[in-house]
């Protein structure tokens, strides 16, 4: 039997989808009023909590004070482990508040607000979720506690990773690239949406595309290391792209049933990233690239393209960079699945973690096969999980349970078509 079309209809077939994208636009819009409303009152009404803000501050001092050695930059809670991102942003923050809390609160008010308008466009664009469904990416105590509250870095690489899937949704691969970058500067999390946004590239960009799109990453991340690379290399590498940190168990909302001498044991740490492996391995093969035969296929054929490509510069040099347009549906189906993936396999989540993923929930929840009922409840579990402080071990075991239940959710539901058409398109 031939194998099916990997490519949609056409490009009107995604706007026809949406019939009912105007009514979800102007509820996106209600929504984002009315929590511009709430996060004015929590601002206002809730007190702070004093967690990182203050060794923010003093690493920022540090740095504006002309220390370029990572091993003397520190603050209360330790050494700084964020790359040079974190200190150009928050070196404008403390320009722009003087280093205090209140106007810094309002800075990261504004902050939630342009996230979750980039995330209800995401949303809109895509039309997974029905309308009314858009409101549960407002009503996380936990998160709205995390950007007005806390003041924590993942809210800003978050937003700049949400900004970046926007982009490729249009097909904007090298500003994308560029945002995306700029965000691991920020913090290192983001990492956790590399391999899904490698094998779209894969899958929409030519060798000279891939190549090109990577070079802007790289870029940014030495032009914002380079004070400190040019002085102090290796302790720059060395603490801001340190992999290998521990946790302590405490501040952990998941796996907070293993026994602690387990939980901090290289060995336990192998076993999870060998799992994130391989559950990323399986789901790339038979799910992402169902469409294409398979993820060994996709790669066979790139390899073809590149040695097709590298035998004729000329054809290498003027060549266009985007050679396919993916649907956008697929898009966030494969960025969002795969740093959930990377979210069950990781050792330790904190409380501000909860941020990595809690956009991209209802997306998840509505690409299963669920009935809407069950999907209201995981949602609505997930989010007393991650309220539960300090965490337990059954509300730890809960929501693993809780996370490994959508997974499988998200296995046996069907695949989404990844191709808009079989042209050639223009580079951006």
């Amino acid at each position: 039997m031939a194998r099916r079309s990997i490519f949609g209809k056409d490009s009107s077939s995604e706007s026809r989808k949406g019939h009912g994208i105007s009514k979800s636009a102007a509820f996106a819009f209600a929504l984002l009023v009315a929590d511009a409303i709430l996060v004015a009152l929590i601002i206002y009404f809730v007190p702070y909590t004093k967690i990182d803000w203050d060794a923010y501050m003093s690493q920022v001092d540090g740095f504006l004070g002309g220390e370029r050695d990572y091993n003397n930059l520190k603050g209360d809670t330790g050494p700084l482990v964020y790359p040079a991102g974190f200190l150009y942003v928050y070196s404008a923050i403390k320009f722009l508040t003087g280093g205090l809390v209140f106007p810094a609160q309002i800075l990261f008010g504004i902050l939630y607000l342009a996230n979750l308008g980039i995330v209800l466009m995401i949303y809109v664009k895509i039309d997974v979720l029905p309308w009314w469904a858009l409101v549960l990416l407002c009503l996380s105590k936990r998160v709205h506690s995390i950007f007005v509250l806390r003041l924590f870095n993942d809210c800003i690489a978050m937003t700049m990773l949400h900004a970046a899937v926007a982009l490729l949704l249009y097909q904007k691969w090298h500003s994308a690239l560029i945002i995306f970058s700029a965000a691991v500067s920020v913090k290192m999390n983001v990492l956790l949406f590399a391999p899904p946004l490698l094998l779209l590239m894969l899958k929409a960009l030519s060798v000279k595309g891939i190549f090109s799109a990577l070079s802007c990453a790289a870029l940014v991340q030495i032009f914002f290391g380079l004070p400190f690379l040019l002085r102090h290399p290796t302790p720059y590498i060395f603490r801001a792209f340190n992999l290998g940190r521990v946790f302590i168990q405490f501040w952990s909302v998941n796996f907070k049933f293993v026994p602690e001498e387990i939980f901090v044991s290289k060995e336990f740490a192998s076993a999870l990233l060998l799992i994130h492996l391989t559950l990323l391995l399986i789901f790339a093969h038979h799910k992402w690239c169902k469409h294409e035969g398979g993820l060994i296929s996709l790669i066979q054929s790139r390899a073809r393209d590149a040695t097709t490509k590298f035998s004729n510069i000329h054809q290498l040099l003027y060549c266009e960079s985007t050679i396919h347009v993916l649907r956008k549906e697929h898009i966030a189906t494969v960025m969002f699945v795969g740093n959930f993936i990377g979210i069950i396999c990781a050792r330790s989540l904190h409380y501000q973690f909860y941020s990595w993923y809690f956009f991209s929930l209802p997306f998840l929840l509505w690409k299963t096969t669920f009935p809407t009922t069950i999907r209201l409840l995981l949602f609505a579990s997930i989010e007393l999980c991650w309220n539960v402080y300090p965490s337990s071990s059954f509300s730890s075991l809960v929501l693993l349970f809780i996370h490994v239940a959508i997974l499988w959710g998200l296995w046996i539901s069907p695949c989404e078509m990844p191709l808009i058409g079989p042209k050639s398109y223009a580079k951006e």
